[in-house]
């Protein structure tokens, strides 16, 4: 398990594309294009702590989700 693994995963339980969660996240300000959240999912970029609260509040879930499995 990784923060990206997760980070699809709570994406796909809100039943959202990749596409919406990008253009979510762009109405709440994040300046974020399809590729870099790709490159999020996949770990092969860093997330944001702006962009990791922003996404807290468009799949409605704990910051701790996140991290399930990680430690």
């Amino acid at each position: 398990m990784d923060i990206g693994h997760n980070i699809s995963l709570l994406r796909q339980r809100t039943g959202l594309t990749q596409d919406q969660a990008v253009a979510r996240l762009q109405l709440m300000g994040i300046k974020i294009s399809k590729s870099s959240y790709a490159k999020i999912e996949t770990n092969r970029m860093n997330i944001k702590v702006s962009e990791l609260v922003a996404l807290c509040k468009i799949f409605h879930a704990d910051i701790s989700e996140f991290f399930q499995g990680l430690l």
